[in-house]
């Protein structure tokens, strides 16, 4: 049986042995003659032995030194009860007859019970929060499949998910769970991701293209060759992380926990120097005894100690949901102290996927473009660089007829010579920067190329774009430019950044005026970019801003993971490299800026309620404690006694739970949908 199960069952009998403990102290003079404090007192150690858990974890730490907020619990109901057992063994010796016993209607019974009772419903309410977040990830890990249909030498085989291996070939049928991280060797289909990324909206998948356990496989049959497996998967991971920071501690939890180190036999002092107080005043043992377990009472730092674990487990569990992954609980509180974001530009504000825009020719038609593109096409089909394959990809796309090429050499950081066959005759032609080019045609009489060309070069390049420029013996034969497309929601996201009071700096590798275009975009300004900069560099000045604020890093790549590292808070884009994932605090599953904007946000919200939280605890007590111990009886008559104390304590406890459950409305950032772009727009420039 589950220990909620077990809580519930015994706050159930514990309630309606109270609530008759309640009835027989009410309508004791009726009953007459019967013996009540001995009815009373076992029904009370009923109560207590049902309860006995929150005695045993109080008092047996005090035996190695130690406190726990059980302690005063257990030393308030205990004392109530011992109290009230020996006041009326005294009456009964002394007195003849229940009815004659003085010390009745100040017996502490009911109240040990109430007590024990009340503490033992925020235990169960407690234990009801942190059964949600348990229960999230259990449905997490539930969505794994059982089993995986592996083929093996052409024949299908059905086994555990647990014995497939790492270089395994699987089958996806539709409707399939993908029971592993894998390569699709052959096949296409539509995959449902939206275990890993929460979108909705299947993928495409094709040969060559990656599959993560957990998802779906849709409409087409898929042959994959597993990489990882079991623990390893993504989405094991993603668990883990879960889990790990469910469970984890963030600074400010520990902040609390110091203080209730301190707290408590602080409580326990003040508790016997308040019935000594009393005592010495004349109120008598009973009202003494009273004033002290209503201190004790009162002063259990049940919602001190739920402040901060609450508001950590339940924020964790909104973040699972939107595909947002803090790897511990600290990372939660240095996400949310978040004054200034470093981003990287390509892979986090763009693609990281240059696209064709514009094809410039000498004569600027149709049939000259499409040339332009064939020799293009020829020459960089030979090549692996970026901007190679984009052309390339372009090219294909529009079934562009590739020229054959003789003599092909190309020239390391310069550009590419090679002869091409052009209408029946063997040119030779070139293709790379302005400066390879120029060199080119050296003592060419081109008028073209020195006037025209270089103005429309550098227009291309103040737009952030990579032109790319070609050439015959004869003279230029064009220029076709790319640019890394711009994120979809990146502008976004950079604008939620600054409506939170966000400082904002691109910082990466790239050349001043793509990096400057690229800002100008999506609403960095100019001298809050800095470009062309190294790994090491990127983490040095990480280290630099470090010192005027909370830093951010948001990358993707191998190069940002010195940077991520480096960080208050590192932020990796999900679809990113496994090293900058391994290096980051907070994994965003999905590949958008936006996300990271809900990672800082639900943080801060989730620090806001920590610290309310925490208020509300310590000014509970301030309140709580001078009107338990009768400060202000004298003067206003004012007073707590136990019962009214227990309940006061778990009301206080109950406030911090449904304050934190606040955490569960937090809404995603909206994103505005961008303007529909096509690659046929390139034909127009």
């Amino acid at each position: 049986m589950s220990d909620y199960k077990k809580m519930t069952k015994v706050l159930f009998l514990s309630v309606i042995l109270t609530i008759i403990l309640v009835l027989l102290s009410l309508f004791q003079d009726q009953i007459g003659q019967i013996p009540l404090f001995i009815i009373r007192s076992i029904l009370s150690l009923v109560v207590i032995f049902l309860n006995r858990r929150i005695f045993i974890n109080g008092l047996v730490p005090v035996i190695r030194g130690s406190f726990n907020m059980d302690t005063l619990v257990s030393l308030g109901a205990g004392a109530a009860f011992i109290y009230s057992i020996v006041i009326s063994v005294i009456n009964m010796i002394y007195y003849k007859g229940s009815t004659e016993y003085i010390g009745e209607s100040e017996l502490y019974f009911e109240s040990c019970s109430i007590i024990l009772t009340i503490v033992l419903a925020g235990k169960v309410l407690e234990e009801i929060t942190r059964g949600k977040t348990a229960d999230a990830v259990k449905d997490l890990a539930d969505m794994s499949p059982k089993t995986a249909l592996l083929l093996d030498n052409g024949q299908e085989r059905e086994v555990p998910v647990e014995e497939i291996k790492a270089g395994d070939l699987f089958i996806l049928k539709p409707g399939m769970s993908v029971p592993a991280d894998g390569i699709i060797e052959s096949g296409t289909s539509a995959v449902n991701e939206a275990s890993l990324t929460g979108e909705s909206m299947p993928v495409d998948k094709e040969p060559g293209m990656t599959v993560c356990a957990s998802t779906i496989n849709m409409s087409g049959f898929l042959t994959c060759r597993a990489t990882n497996v079991g623990a390893d998967t993504a989405f094991s991971r993603i668990v883990q992380m879960v889990s790990d920071a469910s469970s984890g501690k963030a600074a400010i939890s520990r902040t609390a926990d110091r203080i209730c180190a301190i707290f408590i036999p602080f409580v326990i002092l003040l508790s016997v120097i308040c019935f000594i107080i009393w005592m010495v005043s004349g109120m008598g043992v009973s009202f003494s005894i009273a004033r002290a377990v209503s201190v004790l009472i009162v002063s259990c730092p049940c919602a001190l100690s739920l402040a901060a674990p609450i508001a950590i487990m339940i924020g964790n569990s909104v973040a699972g949901r939107h595909g947002i992954l803090y790897k511990t609980a600290q990372a939660i509180e240095n996400t949310g102290k978040t004054q200034i974001v470093v981003v990287d530009k390509t892979g986090t504000l763009t693609t990281g996927n240059p696209k064709i825009t514009d094809i410039i020719s000498t004569e600027n038609d149709i049939e000259h473009r499409d040339l332009l593109l064939s020799i293009a096409y020829a020459l960089e089909s030979k090549s692996e660089h970026p901007l190679a394959k984009a052309i390339c990809s372009y090219a294909e796309k529009r079934f562009v007829k590739k020229l054959e090429t003789t003599d092909f050499e190309a020239i390391p950081g310069k550009g590419i010579k090679a002869g091409l066959m052009i209408a029946g005759q063997k040119r030779t032609v070139y293709a790379g920067s302005e400066a390879f080019i120029g060199q080119a045609l050296v003592g060419k009489d081109d008028s073209e190329y020195s006037n025209e060309f270089s103005a429309i070069i550098r227009r291309l390049v103040a737009e952030g774009k990579t032109p790319t420029l070609f050439a015959s013996e004869s003279g230029m034969l064009g220029v076709i430019a790319a640019a890394d497309e711009i994120k979809e929601g990146s502008s976004e996201a950079i604008s939620a950044l600054h409506a939170e009071d966000i400082h904002v700096c691109m910082v990466t590798g790239d050349k001043l005026a793509n990096s400057e275009a690229v800002g100008a975009q999506v609403g960095i300004e100019p001298d809050e970019v800095i470009s062309e900069v190294l790994p090491d560099e990127k983490a040095a000045i990480v280290a630099k801003l470090k010192e005027t604020g909370k830093v951010a890093m948001i990358g993707d790549g191998v190069n940002d993971a010195p940077a991520l590292t480096v960080a208050d808070a590192g932020i990796a884009i999900g679809a990113g490299t496994d090293v900058a994932v391994d290096a980051a605090d907070v994994v965003l599953i999905q590949d958008s800026l936006i996300t990271a904007v809900d990672a800082i946000r639900l943080s801060r919200d989730t620090l806001k309620i920590i610290r309310q939280n925490l208020f509300w605890a310590l000014s509970y007590n301030v309140i709580g404690i001078p009107l338990a111990a009768g400060c202000f009886y004298k003067a206003f008559g004012w007073i707590l006694d136990p019962m009214l104390c227990a309940a006061a304590m778990s009301l206080s406890s109950l406030f911090v739970i449904t304050n934190a459950l606040r955490i569960f409305s937090f809404t995603t950032t909206t994103a505005y949908e961008p303007e529909e772009q096509t690659e046929e727009s390139t034909e127009d420039d």
